[in-house]
């Protein structure tokens, strides 16, 4: 598979230029780290959640998406999250990359200008056809759903 090529856009060029673009850490990463553009500290409490700048906006291309994910680092030592994990960024949408942030810890956290606070990972997006069907074939599972197999 070819890797896309996805357009981004600085929208506040003259005050954003301290803001690293997301890059990938290492050679095999799938994800890159997305930077806080907040201006002021932002401080989250135990369960606040607050909606992070990025400072740019993208261009994916068709068929594909942009997936936000927590930090594992973050989320293990701070609690840190992403309460919609993984968010969406559909190929069709140019307004800026924001991120939804939440505190799931137990002490207060201060989002500071230039952090790495979540990633995004550019992955596939087929559009389904939906065939609506009187009925549905059987399997194994069945309609078992939330803990079916066990704890």
């Amino acid at each position: 598979m070819t890797a896309p090529k996805v357009r981004i856009c600085r929208l506040r060029p003259e005050s954003d230029a301290d803001l690293p673009l997301p890059t990938y850490q290492t050679a095999e990463a799938a994800g890159v780290d997305l930077h806080a553009g907040n201006v002021d500290p932002l401080v989250l409490g135990p369960g606040d959640r607050a909606l992070v700048p990025t400072g740019f906006a993208l261009a994916i291309p068709a068929g594909w998406e942009a997936q936000i994910r927590p930090r594992s680092g973050l989320a293990l030592k701070k609690g840190i999250t992403i309460p919609n994990s993984p968010g969406t960024i559909d190929s069709d949408y140019r307004g800026e990359v924001q991120i939804i942030v939440l505190n799931a810890g137990q002490e207060t956290f201060i989002i500071h200008r230039g952090d790495r606070i979540a990633q995004m990972v550019i992955a596939p997006a087929h559009q389904a056809v939906f065939e609506e069907a009187q009925s549905l074939e059987e399997t194994a599972r069945g309609p078992g759903g939330f803990g079916h197999t066990g704890v």
